[in-house]
């Protein structure tokens, strides 16, 4: 007769082998220095396979963009989620980032078995996760949520530039390029810009 002891070990190991949904997650936009960082899952479809899933960085705009639409159309289902400027200056960007991440995940129409992060920290989570470095080019799941991640910060910064058409967020993104630097010494911060990073801070002295 198996003592309890040893059930609940056996039990242990079948839920951590168990077969079922694995969720990709990434995000965009950790380093720049204005707008929200946003993370993305999503859970593909084996039988529905999109070729040409990459990180995102390596591919073209227009590729990206192409498949951002066809993850949101072949995918079983995916959430794109943020966390605001504020709640950057609030958290830090690590802390913010991985808020964006927990609430991808938690907005999944279907919940996974498994997520599979990409990096090598774990937003706090209520299933099973991983944390892979560079797995943006190296599992399917991820690379899309990378793709859609970036794609939708991408067209945040668009409608910042028509916005705000001084600053030149449609070229650099954000980030702290001499271009947006020398933007924001002449005009100043946006109220979309994060008073927590140091370029935005000197300017706001």
């Amino acid at each position: 007769m198996r003592s309890k002891k040893f059930l609940r070990a056996e039990q242990a190991a079948l839920i951590w082998d168990a077969p079922g949904l694995i969720a990709g997650v990434d995000e965009a936009g950790r380093g720049p220095l204005a707008g929200p960082v946003v993370a993305a899952a999503v859970i593909l479809d084996d039988l529905n396979p999109i070729a040409g899933l990459a990180d995102s960085k390596k591919l073209t705009a227009l590729k990206r963009e192409r498949l951002y639409d066809e993850i949101r159309a072949k995918a079983l289902c995916c959430s794109i989620a943020e966390a605001t400027v504020e709640e950057i200056d609030e958290l830090n960007i690590l802390q913010a980032t991985m808020l964006a991440m927990r609430r991808a995940v938690e907005g999944l129409r279907l919940k996974p078995t498994k997520v599979l992060v990409d990096g090598n920290r774990l937003p706090v989570l209520d299933v099973l996760a991983e944390a892979i470095v560079k797995g943006d080019s190296k599992v399917q799941a991820i690379s899309a949520a990378s793709i859609l991640a970036k794609v939708h910060r991408d067209r945040w910064c668009q409608e910042l530039h028509a916005q705000y058409p001084q600053y030149g967020f449609d070229g650099h993104k954000g980030y702290g390029t001499a271009a947006h630097l020398q933007a924001l010494k002449k005009h100043g911060a946006t109220p979309w810009h994060r008073k927590s990073f140091s370029p935005v801070t000197e300017v706001l002295k």
